[in-house]
């Protein structure tokens, strides 16, 4: 079985987020332990697993992620890969519709190697500052916001890209605040750096204490800083210690994300 990881969210090896894509030939997935038990051993925040569905099928694939610890509802950035190796071995063209547990996903190809992912927009709703976030995260929240069913992380707003830099989070207390995790978020200092905000998230209720690079996230934080600047189309940098460039469209209940992606392994699962 051939797996591949890919650096997505970024256009050089060992930057952005990197994440296992493994295709089944098969029309349907292993058992559920097994790809938990892959996902374990490939040990990145996520693995993706992939199938080719029916012609007269909703979607091209049918697609799941697992961190090394459980299955997730919705992931940009290993779904970015996934069609990373599509496009780049010839197995598809143009647009791939994927069928995953948060809806029907498309990624589209572009001809200067981009990849744009339609995700559903997640829903935000004020929410209240919960005794102890502040403390656990290091940093006073500006605001904070609940993203809804499919991420379940909070969005806190913080004062400054300088502050969300700077944080060092007890992550095991922000694992009491949220289903998956923290999203830090602030303005960027100067938008003639190439983005307009930047962000960090930590989630240690799914086993990353920070994730490089989340496109799922970006279905937040697109929404949030869009209705802030008054712009639809904007670009985050999450601010990690890898880094990555994640463009941003809102078009109502979608957004669209888009991004670049490197394969830096080709081998083969043997187990």
């Amino acid at each position: 079985m051939r797996i591949r990881i890919v650096d997505a969210f970024t256009d050089r090896p060992f930057a952005g987020n990197p994440a296992g894509v493994l295709l089944f030939d098969s029309g349907t997935f292993p058992d559920d332990d097994r790809l938990q038990r892959i996902a374990a051993e490939v040990n990145l925040s996520e693995t993706a697993f992939a199938h080719r569905l029916p012609q007269d099928a909703a979607a091209d694939w049918a697609l799941r992620w697992f961190t090394p610890a459980t299955e997730v509802d919705m992931c940009g950035h290993a779904t970015l890969a996934t069609a990373h190796v599509l496009h780049s071995t010839g197995t598809a063209t143009g647009t791939v519709r994927f069928s995953a547990r948060c809806g029907i996903l498309t990624a589209t190809a572009h001809e200067d190697g981009s990849i744009t992912l339609d995700f559903p927009t997640s829903p935000l709703t004020p929410a209240t500052v919960a005794d102890g976030v502040a403390a656990a995260l290091g940093a006073e929240p500006l605001s904070v916001l609940d993203t809804g069913e499919h991420i379940g992380d909070l969005l806190v707003e913080l004062a400054d890209e300088k502050t969300v830099r700077n944080l060092s989070p007890d992550v095991r207390a922000l694992a009491r605040h949220s289903r998956r995790g923290i999203i830090a978020t602030a303005a960027a200092e100067d938008p003639a750096r190439g983005y307009d905000y930047v962000s960090r998230c930590f989630f240690p209720n799914v086993g990353i204490d920070e994730d490089p690079v989340t496109g799922s996230a970006h279905t937040a934080l697109a929404p949030f800083w869009s209705a802030r600047l008054g712009r639809d189309d904007l670009t985050g940098l999450q601010a990690s210690a890898r880094s990555g460039l994640v463009r941003t469209s809102v078009r109502g209940d979608r957004t669209l994300l888009t991004g670049t992606a490197v394969t830096v392994i080709d081998g083969e699962l043997l187990a």
